[in-house]
């Protein structure tokens, strides 16, 4: 609580703009992320499980909505707040500029890791498995908090860890560079703008995607069991390995519709992001 009453009016901002991005992200972009769920815990095609979805129907298709809305409000606030209030002491001590940035880079990665409750009952809620277990995330949050020990909310935090601080680091540093080497003039068509914010964090966003893939395949696997002793990082790695045919290229099905989706979510981010800051800074 201290850490916040120290923010100014600006670093507020950077949270606010985080926050207003994600919402705006995950109405567009969570029925493609459903279908990549499914098949990252099935390890089926694109057209089998589009057609899971719509053999359940519509008054399924958003059911699980609210954990990643709320995870992802409040993980992008994260990853843009702590980030900026992170690196701006660090870079008044002196300190070199490009580990400034790796280390906010960690911190924010880290700090948005506490929120893993919220995407361990997005997997249940997702997983049809347990359709009629839970009614809504309410129900799922009290089952488990009934039946179960609070670690239960930190099924999978490891892969989450692992995927976090790395790629919170490449996104802020390829990020910068994009924005220092394709410079806008003040003149340019608005469209152009937009255009360039949008490619800048759709190919980041995608290229993310790509290559953290198997952390959240992973984190899909070990969230999927509910109750027992929890799976290693390496446990996880063999049973998907032995359940997709000892074949390694299998731990990356999904990945075309993840980076799809990544390339349009994380491009909607930018776009949202860089425009709401641009407004909360000059009203």
């Amino acid at each position: 609580m201290a850490f916040f009453m120290h923010l100014s009016r600006e670093e507020y901002s950077e949270f606010v703009c985080g926050c207003g991005a994600a919402i705006i992200n995950v109405g567009i972009t969570f029925p493609i992320n459903k279908i990549i769920f499914r098949q990252m815990l099935h390890g089926v095609g694109l057209r089998n499980a589009a057609s899971q979805l719509m053999n359940e129907g519509f008054s399924t298709l958003y059911r699980g909505i609210y954990p990643p809305l709320f995870q992802k409000t409040i993980s992008t606030s994260l990853m843009f707040g702590t980030y900026d209030a992170i690196q701006k002491p660090l870079l008044e001590s002196n300190l070199n500029s490009r580990l400034a940035k790796v280390i906010a880079a960690l911190v924010a990665g880290t700090a948005e890791a506490t929120l893993t409750p919220f995407e361990r009952i997005q997997t249940l809620l997702q997983n049809n498995h347990y359709n009629k277990n839970f009614i809504n995330m309410r129900h799922a949050i009290k089952v488990i908090a009934t039946d179960y020990s609070v670690s239960e909310f930190y099924r999978g935090l490891t892969p989450i860890l692992l995927r976090n601080g790395p790629s919170n680091i490449s996104f802020f540093l390829l990020r910068e560079a994009a924005n220092s080497y394709i410079v806008i003039p003040p003149t340019a068509w608005t469209g152009y703008k937009l255009f360039k914010e949008f490619l800048t964090g759709a190919f980041i966003g995608a290229l993310n995607s790509a290559l953290f893939y198997p952390c959240n395949v992973l984190k899909v696997h070990m969230q999927s069991d509910l109750g027992g002793p929890f799976k290693s990082i390496k446990e996880a790695a063999i049973e998907i390995y032995q359940e997709r045919g000892n074949r390694v290229s299998y731990f990356y099905r999904g990945v075309h519709m993840n980076y799809t989706r990544s390339f349009i979510s994380w491009g909607v981010v930018n776009v949202a992001y860089e425009n709401l800051k641009y407004f909360l800074k000059n009203n």
